[in-house]
């Protein structure tokens, strides 16, 4: 089943002209994800999506609803989740406060609600940092409770920015094993990366995407044996 489709979408910051005719889906149960380099138009589809950047041109729809022209709370409530790159946390709240703040109803009923206990069964390094202050976490730390955060409004599609730009290898292993954890508790995902191999462990198709185009689409070994693609959209 077709939870997330992108059609022939064009997408403008003022007069510039961003996305060209982009198009993609992620089946429910997927993890699929948009690869290129910075500047290529990974962040700007995101945001249209969500209807940060609103499509001028183009379809967007969830669950078969149209999504454009839509305000972000509102595409928020049919159940998706977007993770920025930028860790947008509250410093001044404790991490469990800034997990309480953003519980919300879901709308799936095949996916269990996330709780704050949950959050910390998925990413354990959280729970001995309860009380403290999110400005106080390393970049690592704020990226799970950024992540945490987002699954407790419980979405049964999460859109994740960049999940591991910046923060450590060992971080990066960790990420990997806990999105793993969300694809086989049976979250959509949809994410933004440049990171080939980090999306190669835990993707089942990829989208690359250059100067607001995409230049590719297949399973991830499709990609991983077509060096021409690799070589001249992703500098491999």
């Amino acid at each position: 089943m077709t939870r997330l489709e992108v059609s022939n979408v064009h997408t403008y910051y003022g007069t510039s002209h961003i996305l060209f005719d982009v198009s993609l889906e992620v089946n429910e149960g997927e993890s699929v994800c948009l690869l290129g380099r910075n500047g290529a138009g990974k962040t700007t589809t995101l945001k249209t999506i969500m209807g940060l950047a609103p499509a001028a041109r183009g379809t967007v729809r969830f669950n078969s609803a149209d999504l454009v022209r839509r305000e972000p709370y509102e595409i928020a409530r049919q159940g998706i989740g977007y993770v920025p790159d930028e860790r947008l946390i509250f410093p001044d709240l404790t991490v469990r406060e800034n997990l309480e703040i953003a519980v919300k109803k879901g709308v799936s009923t095949h996916l269990e609600p996330w709780t704050v206990a949950r959050i910390y069964d998925l990413f354990p390094v959280l729970l001995p940092l309860d009380a403290r202050l999110g400005g106080y976490l390393s970049g690592g730390e704020q990226q799970m409770l950024t992540i945490g955060r987002t699954l407790m409004g419980n979405p049964s599609l999460l859109l994740l920015d960049e999940p591991v730009e910046g923060v450590a290898p060992v971080v990066v292993q960790e990420l990997t094993r806990r999105i793993k954890e969300l694809k086989t508790l049976g979250l959509t995902i949809l994410f933004a990366e440049q990171n080939i191999h980090f999306a190669s462990e835990i993707s089942d198709r990829a989208y690359v995407i250059e100067k607001g185009q995409i230049r590719f689409h297949g399973t991830m070994q499709e990609l991983a044996a077509n060096d021409d693609v690799k070589q001249k959209y992703l500098m491999i």
